[in-house]
């Protein structure tokens, strides 16, 4: 619940209500997975490669253990393997 509490307030405060719902309503056809021992550790290995915080480098090793992409337009992802950065529009 963290990720739709980060995601809602984000776009709630620069695009309004209506599109911080939509978002976290795109989130509802996602799958949820468990933060196992061995995503736990890969995060920790890429943390300290890498150099994200915690919480980028956990979401980084669980898409990577589900063979997903990763999209983000977070600009610390740029450049890394399995990643689609989307460059935010001004």
């Amino acid at each position: 619940m963290r990720n739709a509490y980060e995601i809602f307030k984000r776009v709630l405060t620069q695009f309004g209500e209506e599109r911080a719902l939509d978002a976290v309503g795109s989130m509802c056809v996602g799958e949820i997975v468990d933060l196992t021992r061995q995503i736990a550790i890969d995060a920790a290995l890429l943390s300290t490669d890498l150099k994200p915080v915690m919480a980028d480098s956990t979401v980084l090793a669980t898409a990577r253990a589900h063979s997903a992409t990763l999209w983000t337009q977070d600009e610390h992802f740029m450049g890394i393997s399995g990643i689609r950065f989307i460059e935010r529009k001004p």
